[in-house]
């Protein structure tokens, strides 16, 4: 196949994604990736000695094209002498737990996360449910380069609805038997992604007032003017409604956006402040420290600092909350997106249903509204600019850029900074900057756009 040439590489940030239908995401060549990733993850099961035939569990968001992708990399794990189960429609952390809870060798979500729905992608697990470490992705790119032949035939995975229901009860055990939602309005926009079924359901097992919106996929609108990405009709509908709560999930159901009762958003930032607090406030942590990427906003650790919680910062990406969480044994991480990590209390998956659990827990405890627990979170105003760019030279490699960084920065000072990177996931270049002048910043921000584009820009 013409990929096997490529030397670009295969798995990214998170997991393999683009575009459905075309290159690593077209049935044939998912179809090979299934059966390598299983001839990897043999292997390392072999070397310990583990004789019973293995079980991997797929799952989609809710795509119209996660069926066909489904089955395409179920054929290639059954010819790599795995059986393979299904639980369907299921979110990202309900499929990571699942794997980890009921042993499964490898779990597979078919998912593009917060991307439209003309793209997806597959993020693997491994049997505790975490992601597959990097040296095996790495093994399984080098195989695929050799040999990425389509696997023709082949059985559909199994199909369990009991796995749907056994995450839905993991998630009202989690919130814990003296967490009544009673007397509570709650809206929930679940992006019309994998999310959908479960976690209205849960909140309304929990005793809530639930109005779901933005519940029901239908292949093509996932995250399409709704979810974590754009809640501003979870923010209408809470107002119209005089809720008390507003929750956005994304498509895959891994991050969470909150709207307080006043419609206002209270993203990543706010809830790690909300959850650090009041842990900090009942002397819940040994160690008083978060973890947070470079993308949080200052206002955090200006939050923080009078309640004597300190703030790790780590490169973006969940992967390296969680690693950080796990090197320094720390209790809660994640990201201003509304990718929040509770460590080890939730086998450091993060999970937008739990998180949402989580705030509701510390409203419950605490007898406050969300808007009173979010207001000592004050951010500063920051910009984000997506630049489109033709090739990803390492930033530092070009003067000009980074002459116009270091600029900004002089004339931020301590009041601000300034991030430029690359997407993960896309090819842009991203620019933040973030100061108490919101004029002053976007100016910068496009100054350093252009800088950016004039080089390397599409």
């Amino acid at each position: 196949m013409a990929q096997s040439a490529s030397s670009a590489r295969i798995f990214g940030t998170d997991g393999i994604r683009g575009r459905a239908g075309e290159g690593w995401l077209a049935a044939p060549a998912v179809s090979a990736i299934g059966r390598t990733v299983g001839a990897v993850v043999l292997g390392e099961r072999e070397r310990a000695r583990k004789p019973a035939r293995p079980l991997a569990l797929l799952g989609h968001d809710g795509r119209r094209s996660g069926p066909e992708l489904e089955l395409a990399l179920a054929r290639g794990l059954a010819a790599s002498g795995f059986e393979v189960h299904s639980a369907g429609l299921i979110s990202t952390p309900g499929l990571a737990l699942l794997t980890r809870l009921r042993e499964y060798e490898l779990g597979a979500m078919i998912s593009a996360s917060h991307n439209p729905a003309s793209d997806n992608g597959i993020k693997l697990f491994s049997r505790d449910g975490r992601k597959l470490p990097d040296a095996l992705e790495l093994e399984i790119e080098e195989r695929l380069r050799a040999d990425a032949r389509e696997v023709a035939s082949g059985p559909a995975p199994r199909s369990d609805p009991r796995l749907e229901e056994a995450y839905l009860g993991y998630l009202v055990d989690k919130a814990g038997a003296n967490l009544s939602l009673a007397g509570l309005s709650i809206v929930i926009d679940c992006a019309n992604g994998a999310a959908s079924r479960v976690a209205p359901r849960v909140l309304g097992r929990l005793g809530a007032h639930v109005t779901p919106i933005h519940a029901e996929p239908d292949g093509e609108n996932i995250n399409r003017g709704c979810g974590s990405t754009h809640p501003e009709s979870l923010q209408s509908q809470v107002r119209r409604l005089e809720a008390h709560l507003g929750i956005a999930l994304d498509g895959d159901g891994d991050r969470c956006i909150l709207v307080d009762e006043r419609g206002q958003l209270v993203h990543g930032d706010g809830i790690l402040a909300v959850c650090a607090r009041h842990a900090a406030q009942r002397q819940q942590w040994k160690d008083r420290r978060i973890v947070a990427t470079v993308m949080s906003n200052k206002g955090l650790q200006r939050a923080l600092r009078e309640v004597e919680v300190g703030v790790l910062t780590v490169d973006v990406g969940d992967r390296n909350v969680v690693e950080a969480l796990e090197r320094e044994q720390l209790r809660l991480g994640g990201e201003q997106s509304g990718h929040v990590v509770f460590g080890a209390d939730n086998y450091m998956i993060g999970d937008g249903v739990y998180t949402a659990l989580r705030v509701l827990r510390v409203m419950r405890e605490s007898g406050q509204s969300l808007s009173e627990l979010a207001s000592p979170y004050r951010e500063f105003p920051q910009v984000l600019v997506n630049v489109a760019v033709a090739r990803k030279p390492a930033l530092a490699s070009m003067k000009p850029v980074m002459d116009a960084v270091r600029e900004v920065e002089a004339e931020l000072g301590d009041d601000g900074r300034v991030l430029v990177r690359y997407s993960g996931t896309e090819s842009l270049a991203r620019v933040m900057v973030e100061g108490p002048d919101s004029e002053r910043i976007a100016a910068q921000a496009q100054r350093l756009a252009r800088a950016i584009a004039a080089e390397i820009g599409a």
